[in-house]
């Protein structure tokens, strides 16, 4: 099985995780990684970005991906995400 079940998508880099999204959820959900000030700014300015649900509150956020995010902001959630986890990593596990 899966840490998250069976219904649950995991997202990774090098075997870190950057985004989590359940299958059957609705609203269709997504966990992704965030800088904690821009995690505030981003619960502020969106109703549909909340602290992350049985995550690291201040490190994840819960995002409704249909719930009128526009998608240009949706992806640079993503990818910061992405870019957050890539940063942690060490450098010779960077440059693969």
């Amino acid at each position: 099985g899966t840490p998250f079940g069976e219904t649950v998508l995991v997202f990774k880099v090098a075997g870190k995780m950057f985004a989590l999204m359940s299958l059957d959820e609705v609203p269709a959900t997504t966990n992704l990684k965030c800088d904690p000030d821009l995690a505030l700014e981003l619960r502020d300015r969106y109703e549909q970005v909340r602290p992350g649900y049985h995550m690291n509150k201040k490190h994840w956020n819960t995002v409704e991906i249909e719930g009128g995010i526009p998608e240009t902001e949706l992806r640079k959630m993503i990818d910061h995400s992405y870019d957050l986890v890539v940063q942690s990593l060490p450098p010779a596990t960077r440059s693969r």
